[in-house]
């Protein structure tokens, strides 16, 4: 069965929708919180499995143990871009949580995605992380047990992009203290 968007046609038809009218619509109650903007589209978020549950809240403590004063951790924060609002799994901002009380960041030193059954979105992300001018991205994909890194934020997208695999070591180039081997935390 062909989905209405699975043509160029159709693709290239939809409506974009702004950050402002996205922040509007939730204000009035039109779209609930299982929704995230992307490319100026609204996309259905997917439910999260057990795994994607505790890896992610893995993810958190060890951050929070780690990071030196000036940064904080959080869970599926918006980050507010140009034309998107996606809203990673965990990641680590600059400053206090008390900076952003009247609106949502706007970019990030380190953002993590978790990708279970999302694998191809959470890999688009990377250029709106980029655009974002997010320092680090990290995509964590437990099925083929392997983590890709994206390093060098830029226009055109990330300058580097390196994949780890389960047993390797990977390591924050932005908070040394946070190394990490995904194998020890699928046990």
């Amino acid at each position: 069965m062909i989905s209405v968007l699975d043509t160029h046609e159709a693709r290239q038809t939809v409506f974009p929708v702004s950050v402002a009218f996205y922040h509007e619509a939730g204000r009035l109650g039109l779209i609930g919180e299982e929704v995230e903007l992307l490319e100026g589209v609204l996309f259905k978020k997917m439910a999260k499995s057990p795994l994607h549950q505790s890896l992610a809240r893995k993810l958190q403590r060890l951050l929070e143990s780690l990071l030196p004063s000036g940064f904080f951790v959080d869970r599926e924060c918006p980050i507010t871009c140009s034309r998107s609002e996606p809203e990673p799994d965990v990641a680590v901002f600059a400053g206090t949580i008390e900076d952003y009380e009247h609106a949502h960041p706007t970019t990030a030193e380190l953002v993590i995605e978790i990708a279970i059954s999302t694998q191809q979105r959470d890999r688009s992300k990377a250029a709106i992380y980029s655009e974002a001018g997010v320092k680090e991205y990290w995509l964590i994909e437990p099925e083929s047990r392997s983590v890709v890194l994206y390093q060098a934020p830029g226009v055109a997208g990330y300058g580097s992009q390196t994949t780890f695999t389960a047993a390797q070591e990977m390591r924050s180039s932005l908070f040394p203290e946070f190394a990490l081997r995904l194998e020890t935390l699928l046990v």
